[in-house]
């Protein structure tokens, strides 16, 4: 019996360490041969020097294991390297069938503390990063779809995150570059459909090397007998959705967006118009606008706002 990516080949970004290591290791369990991608830089924050231990130390393990994986160690927020990945990808394995883009870097400042290299590094590293081999690798499939007169196959799995569903206050880069990674997946799913290609964006939840605070003591596997059971914020939770998205079973997923952790999975539905009003006259007027909307908002919860925070509830029943 064949394994479902059996013949495909991928690429994971920033797959040295955390998330991205368990998604490569499962996508190549699954069958797909693998450029592991991962800059190296110790810091969180992307501080540090560059090296190529993270990403060629994966590679090594898929292969020891009996797969096949090249490492890839450049940044794929320069253009020029993004475009080498993918380059490496089709000179490797032929074609490029599945991108995941997983890399990112932190630097939390809340937004009056922020500077402005805080905010354009994390915004170059991850909604740059997304974009810059989302290009490259749509070029690809497009070349290729018109070169054959018919649709490719073609699996984007894009990483946003609860922070900018939710709202985070101490990560306004963060939240927005995660917030413009879905506007890219949707975008792109819609202009990449017609070639054969899917793109979808996963929000995970996971104890790695960035979110080690964050989770610190949060949810480990107590002390009583129940150390082998799999901790609950591990990636190996993330990265079975992240096989399946890039799997032929998944054609019919397309601009979706999903939630993972824990054992769970949830689909978050697209935005709703709760309400609508009409002027009665050519244009709104001030008091017009007063009189509708004030009462409108009344009676709302202190503190609600467009933010979706019963995400961060979500957990596995």
């Amino acid at each position: 019996m064949s394994l479902p990516l059996e013949g495909r080949s991928a690429i994971v970004t920033g797959a040295g360490r955390g998330l991205g290591r368990a998604e490569a290791l499962e996508l190549a369990r699954l069958g797909a041969a693998v450029v592991v991608n991962d800059f190296g830089q110790p810091g969180r924050d992307g501080s540090g020097a560059a090296s190529a231990t993270p990403a060629e130390e994966v590679a090594a393990g898929i292969r020891a294991a009996g797969g096949r994986a090249v490492a890839h160690t450049g940044d794929v927020a320069d253009h020029q390297q993004a475009r080498e990945l993918v380059e490496l990808a089709v000179a490797e394995f032929g074609q490029l069938d599945i991108l995941v883009n997983n890399a990112g870097i932190l630097r939390d400042r809340m937004v009056f503390s922020m500077s402005e290299d805080e905010w354009d590094s994390v915004i170059r590293v991850h909604l740059k990063g997304h974009f810059n081999t989302t290009h490259f690798a749509a070029a690809h499939w497009r070349a290729r779809s018109k070169a054959a007169d018919a649709p490719v196959y073609g699996r984007i799995v894009n990483t946003s995150s609860e922070a900018f569903l939710a709202g985070s206050a101490g990560q306004p880069n963060y939240a927005a570059a995660k917030g413009g990674i879905v506007g890219l997946t949707t975008s792109t799913a819609l202009a990449l459909a017609k070639y054969g290609v899917t793109a979808n964006v996963i929000c995970p939840r996971a104890r790695t090397r960035m979110t080690a605070d964050v989770f610190a003591g949060f949810q480990e596997p107590a002390g009583d007998g129940s150390e082998d059971r799999l901790d609950p914020l591990a990636p190996e939770h993330v990265a079975p959705l992240v096989g399946y998205l890039a799997s032929p079973a998944a054609a019919q997923v397309n601009g979706q967006l999903l939630v993972v952790h824990g054992g769970m999975v949830a689909v978050v539905e697209r935005p709703r118009v709760a309400a609508k009003f009409d002027t009665k006259q050519d244009a709104f007027t001030y008091d017009e606008l007063d009189a509708l909307l004030t009462p409108h908002y009344a009676d709302r919860p202190t503190g609600e706002t467009f933010a979706a925070a019963e995400v961060l509830g979500l957990k596995h029943e």
